[in-house]
C-alpha cells in the first residue's frame, strides 16, 4: 500500500546513520538508539558532530543530507563486514536497479533445468499509449534473443525491453519477488512491469512521497549485492553471469565511479526515474578489498546534481572504508572474526 510522509510541504531529512561493526547485536542496537533518538519517519537536520561520534560517519552524513531531497545509502566493507546507513531502512524507488533481482530469478530456474542460457525469449518493445490508460502498459514482440544476451544488455545498457522479457519468461513480478523472500530479503517489492513503471513515471514525486510499489530499502538492495557476492544465493556460474555483466555497464559513468581513482575497479546497475537517481555495486580496490554500496538520491535540482551526489557519496565511502583498513585495530577485529 502506498503511504505519503509527514510533513509534505517542507521535507527535510536528516540521515539515519548507524555504523555497524560485524556483530549483529551491537548493529541492533545503535540502529535502536538512532529510531529512539530521531524516529523513523521525516525530519529536520541534526547536529552531525552531536549524532556520529567517527569522523567517517560525520563525513558520510554531510554528503548524504537530504535537505534538497532525500538520500539513501547502504555500504558494507566485504573483508570486515562493517556497514554504514542513511535512511536504510527508508523505500525508493528502485527504477532499474531492480533488474540485478530479475536476473537472479531467471537463472534460478536455469540452475533448475527449466530454461537455459541459450533459450530464447522475444525483446517486449512498449506500444504508445496514454499514462494510466491500462493496468498495463501494451508490448509487442520483437527480435528472439538468447537469455544470456537479454541478461547482457538489460544489466550493461539497462534495456526495458529486454528485462520485459525475462520478467515475462520468470512468470511476472510476483515471482521475482518470491525470490527475493525466499533469500530472507522483505523491504522489496517489484509490482510493475518496465513498460508500465516508465509509462505512468511521475505520479508521485519521490522527494516528498514514498510510493511503495517497484521500491525498496537500501538495506534490502544491499543484502542482494552481499547475498550475490558471497555465493548464497545461486550457484558459482550463474552469479559471474550476473558480476560479470555488471562489470560491464556503460551507463552512469558519473555515477559510483564519477569520482574514484582509475586504479578502482567498479561493477554496477544504475536506475533512473522522476526526480530520481540510483547506483548499486561493487568497488573494489587494488589491494583485492571490496565495498557493496546501494546509493539512492532522490529531488536535488537536477539529474546531473544526483549523480554528482552519488559520486560524491561513493569516493567517500570508498576513502572511509579505506582509511579503516589501514588502522590496526580494524585489521585485528577482522582477523579475530574470521574476516
Amino acid at each position: 500500500m502506498r503511504r505519503a510522509l509527514k510533513n509534505l510541504t517542507a521535507v527535510l531529512v536528516a540521515p539515519a546513520v548507524a555504523l555497524a561493526a560485524p556483530a549483529f547485536a551491537q548493529t541492533n542496537q545503535l540502529e535502536a538508539s538512532f529510531d529512539d533518538a530521531f524516529g523513523t519517519e521525516v525530519r529536520a537536520p541534526q547536529s552531525f558532530k552531536a549524532i556520529y561520534d567517527s569522523s567517517f560517519e560525520q563525513r558520510i552524513a554531510r554528503v548524504a543530507d537530504g535537505n534538497k531531497g532525500r538520500i539513501g545509502v547502504a555500504a558494507v566493507d566485504l573483508s570486515t563486514g562493517e556497514e554504514i546507513f542513511v535512511l536504510g531502512d527508508q523505500r525508493f524507488p528502485m527504477a532499474s536497479t531492480s533488474k540485478i533481482a530479475v536476473a537472479a530469478a531467471y537463472l534460478e530456474l536455469v540452475e533448475k533445468g527449466k530454461y537455459s542460457l541459450t533459450t530464447e525469449f522475444p525483446l517486449l518493445i512498449p506500444v504508445r499509449s496514454a499514462k494510466f490508460s491500462s493496468r498495463a502498459a501494451p508490448v509487442r514482440e520483437g527480435e528472439y534473443m538468447q537469455a544470456i544476451d537479454l541478461i547482457e544488455i538489460m544489466i550493461t545498457r539497462s534495456s526495458n525491453p529486454a528485462t520485459d522479457a525475462l520478467l515475462a519468461a520468470v512468470g511476472g513480478t510476483e515471482k521475482v519477488n518470491d525470490w527475493m523472500r525466499r533469500q530472507g530479503i522483505r523491504d522489496f517489492s517489484i509490482d510493475r512491469d518496465i513498460a508500465t513503471l516508465v509509462r505512468d513515471d511521475g505520479e508521485f514525486d519521490p522527494v516528498s512521497y514514498i510510493d511503495e510499489r517497484d521500491a525498496a530499502t537500501p538495506k534490502a538492495m544491499l543484502q542482494l549485492l552481499t547475498g550475490l557476492y558471497q555465493g548464497k544465493f545461486l550457484k558459482a556460474e550463474s552469479r559471474q553471469v550476473i558480476l560479470d555483466a555488471m562489470s560491464r555497464t556503460r551507463t552512469g559513468a558519473r555515477r559510483i565511479k564519477g569520482n574514484m581513482p582509475d586504479y578502482v575497479e567498479v561493477s554496477h546497475k544504475t536506475g533512473s526515474l522522476n526526480n530520481t537517481s540510483s547506483d548499486i555495486g561493487f568497488i573494489r580496490s587494488p589491494d583485492g578489498r571490496t565495498i557493496a554500496v546501494a546509493i539512492y538520491v532522490t529531488g536535488q535540482g537536477s539529474r546531473a546534481n544526483r549523480e554528482a551526489r552519488i559520486a560524491e557519496i561513493a569516493r567517500a565511502l570508498y576513502d572511509g572504508f579505506a582509511s579503516k583498513a589501514r588502522s590496526p585495530q580494524i585489521w585485528t577485529s577482522a582477523t579475530q572474526t574470521g574476516g
